[in-house]
């Protein structure tokens, strides 16, 4: 085995050979990672190897494995040694390592109670699989040779302590150039907060608790790629995507690949990936923004987000997306999408609508893009943007209603200067109100092209919220204020 092996050795303290049976039992077989030794990556209390009795009856001698109770322990700084060698996984000689242990093919594989252990940057918080079985058979396609997937296969697991997940397929485990498999999985009360530390390390969102559901099923081999999300829920997760300076040139690298890749599948022959239903019910979604000179956070309460029939192939036909929030806790928010894969770039349309957002949850906001605060009133606003052949169409409209700006009390402590601006900023408003619904009223039209195509339909969003709300419509009361000083 060690003689077969690049980069791995293998320690074997016990082996028990029973001529009756003609079988071998490997007791602590332990197999290491030459650069990183520590931990094993896999550790085998007892693997027995046999011949598959019930297979000899069918005129063909191969063999069966057992493995009770192993556990397998992988590790961010073994991955990284892995991914920096040069040696592929082929050449590495784990099959002809395992085909050592016993003269006979592998027919049948069965495994007991396993335990996977997965250390990120975190150690305190391990990604944990724990009572893992699995059992394949028919490995050798002794049986419906000619049947496309001639094995089958069966999953479980318990995942992170409470959560459960299942697979169940198919697979023809001899298929060239690479094995083909087919199946279903099935995930339940998965504790998505797990993996707060992985997403952090690698990404600029923060997660905090949730739990996921979800069924699906995929098939991959050499001539058929799919995958199907069946149903996906996430229920009571808080998630927040952190924007500052240290992150920006990330931000925009990673950007470029995400949308690279979402073309690159886009209407792609062979490749269909499709999800029927993906749901968030009860979430936090938000947005830091730790790049401007005073920091602020906008988030979406008590979230109940629901897309169907999205899809990366035109024939599977438009994607829709529906949501109900309330905009910083206060504002009730509706929004309605319609996605189309087009191989030119981003097809959709959109209409969204605030009602009512208590404008002192936006003082961060305010304070950052128009220099100033309010101690009372509310916001509204209406948008509908279109995006088609690399070209945006649409407008932007907001309200503010009953604003306050100088509160003689509450901003007693700034300079007269600033308390002089805000009273031009809340005379601006009173201006500019829509009688009779006493809303200051402006719009901004959206019109251009898409200055990168190969952006993702989810970072053009992001942008024109960015651009035309933040950096377009709250600036305007600065503008504004600055307007009427003069005269």
């Amino acid at each position: 085995m060690n003689g077969h092996l690049k980069g791995y050795s293998v320690r074997l303290p016990q082996l028990h050979a029973q001529l009756i049976g003609l079988s071998l039992t490997l007791k602590g077989l332990t197999v290491s990672q030459v650069a990183h030794p520590d931990p094993p990556i896999v550790y085998f209390p007892v693997l027995k190897a046999s011949i598959h009795w019930r297979e000899v009856l069918s005129g063909r001698l191969v063999a069966e494995f057992m493995l009770d109770q192993p556990k397998i322990n992988i590790n961010l700084q073994q991955l990284n040694s892995e991914a920096a060698s040069t040696v592929t996984l082929k050449e590495h000689g784990w099959q002809q390592a395992v085909e050592d242990i016993y003269p006979l093919k592998i027919n049948t594989v069965k495994i007991r109670d396993a335990n996977v252990t997965y250390i990120d940057h975190d150690p305190k918080k391990p990604l944990i699989l724990s009572h893992l079985n699995v059992q394949a058979t028919n490995i050798r396609n002794i049986h419906l040779p000619d049947k496309s997937y001639p094995s089958s296969f069966h999953l479980d697991t318990a995942i992170f302590g409470t959560g459960h997940g299942s697979i169940d397929g198919e697979a023809n485990f001899l298929g060239e150039p690479f094995p083909g498999l087919k199946g279903r999985v099935k995930l339940e009360k998965v504790p998505v907060d797990y993996f707060s530390s992985v997403l952090a390390a690698r990404s600029s969102l923060s997660i905090h608790g949730g739990v996921l559901r979800a069924a699906g099923a995929a098939e991959y081999s050499p001539t058929v790629k799919t995958a199907r999300l069946e149903d996906l829920n996430i229920q009571g997760m808080k998630i927040d995507y952190i924007h500052s300076p240290s992150t920006a040139g990330t931000e925009k690298k990673r950007a470029v690949v995400v949308g690279k890749a979402a073309k690159d599948v886009s209407n792609k022959p062979g490749i269909l990936i499709r999800a029927d239903h993906l749901s968030l019910t009860g979430c936090t979604l938000g947005m830091v923004n730790k790049e401007a000179g005073k920091p602020y956070r906008v988030y979406l309460a008590d979230t109940d987000f629901h897309l169907s029939n999205f899809s990366n192939h035109f024939s599977q036909g438009p994607a829709r997306a529906r949501l109900k929030a309330k905009f910083m806790g206060s504002g009730i928010t509706t929004a309605s999408a319609t996605f189309r894969p087009e191989k030119g770039g981003p097809d959709l349309d959109l209409y969204a609508k605030i009602d009512d957002t208590q404008l002192p949850a936006l003082n961060d906001l305010l304070r950052a893009y128009g220099n100033f605060d309010v101690s009372a009133g509310s916001f509204s606003l209406v948008t509908e943007l279109h995006i088609k052949n690399d070209a945006i169409s649409g407008y932007v409209k907001p309200f503010f209603k009953d604003m306050k700006v100088y509160d003689r009390h509450k901003d007693k402590g700034k300079g007269i200067f600033h308390q002089m601006y805000e009273i031009l900023v809340g005379g601006v408003a009173k201006l500019l109100e829509n009688r009779p619904h006493q809303a200051v009223a402006t719009k901004a039209d959206i019109r251009g092209m898409v200055e990168k195509p190969q952006t993702s339909t989810w970072q053009i969003i992001g942008e024109l919220i960015k651009n035309a709300f933040f950096k377009a419509i709250l600036p305007s009361f600065e503008k504004e204020a600055a307007g009427a000083g003069k005269h």
